[in-house]
């Protein structure tokens, strides 16, 4: 298993800082995205690369085991109770920290585990236990309206198709697990797990705060003053509201679900805010400006 060394992968120096290490991974996460690559293999096997680096430094205690132990980080509980097995039984423990990083020379579990025990070791040991493989984590946009309905999207993992399916209302930042879509396990053991965390891309129209909408919708001025209707979008439909006369700027009015539907809860939705902003007439003829001139007069 040849050893792949995280912080090249992220091009930074083992004394970064966890939010140094988030910047840099949402940087080239954005830049090999498959979705952005989608034909290109190298861009792709470098994006689950970043995905497994990122997974392991920015979690501190991960972080930890990996600089000890390397790409077998996960097992290193294991390692250190066969460690103490070592030692308890008379035998000399070996040292596996100093300034190696995790680089076993380039050995593979088996050969770990053959070191550590002889040869019955590796055949007791590395043979019979097995473990959980390493997970993925992936970052997804979806647009504003996009997440609005329920819907499919497929990604590419490892030269592989993932079809998902995205439940209409899913949050900005929110984390959705597939289970065994991560890396193999090892010696038979269950493959690790993909969490993709979505990133909602805001709308030109419409503002999203939990599960209400808002929307900013232009009446003209003699709508406000006299009152009438006007047609409001929703992301379902449009509807039409009655203006009451001499209308105020700013005036906002709740339509009750008519706003963004509630994650897994079929038939349930947030509300829909509408803000009127009165737009000033331009262009006004002189007999228009002497009518508003009389009407200013007290």
């Amino acid at each position: 298993m040849a050893f792949i060394d995280y912080y090249k992968v992220l091009g930074i120096d083992k004394s970064a800082s966890t939010e140094d290490i988030k910047k840099v991974y949402r940087k080239l996460a954005r830049k090999h995205h498959p979705d952005l690559n989608p034909n290109d293999k190298q861009s792709n096997l470098v994006f689950q690369q970043i995905n497994e680096a990122n997974e392991v430094l920015s979690d501190p205690e991960k972080r930890k085991k990996y600089d000890e132990y390397g790409e077998n980080w996960k097992n290193a509980d294991q390692f250190e109770e066969a460690r103490r097995q070592q030692a308890a039984g008379g035998g000399r423990a070996q040292d596996f920290g100093g300034s190696g990083g995790g680089d076993f020379g380039g050995g593979d579990f088996s050969d770990f585990f053959g070191s550590l025990f002889g040869n019955q070791g590796r055949s007791s040991q590395s043979r019979d236990v097995k473990f959980k493989g390493q997970d993925y984590r992936a970052e997804l946009r979806v647009p504003l309206r996009e997440a609005f309905t329920t819907h499919q999207q497929t990604l590419t993992l490892n030269d592989k198709k993932v079809r998902i399916t995205i439940p209409a209302g899913i949050a900005d930042g929110q984390v959705i697990k597939l289970k065994g879509h991560g890396s193999a396990g090892v010696n038979g053991g269950p493959a690790g797990d993909l969490f993709i965390t979505f990133v909602i891309d805001p709308d030109a129209v419409f503002k999203r705060v939990g599960d209400d909408l808002f929307i900013t919708i232009e009446v003209d001025l003699y709508t406000a003053v006299l009152g009438g209707e006007v047609t409001v979008e929703t992301l379902g439909s449009a509807v039409k509201l009655k203006v009451k006369p001499e209308l105020q700027n700013n005036t906002k009015v709740r339509l009750k679900g008519k706003g963004f539907p509630v994650y897994k809860k079929d038939g349930e939705f947030g509300d829909l805010i509408v803000t009127y902003n009165i737009k000033m007439p331009t262009g006004l003829t002189e007999k228009q400006k002497e009518l508003f001139r009389e009407l200013s007069k007290p």
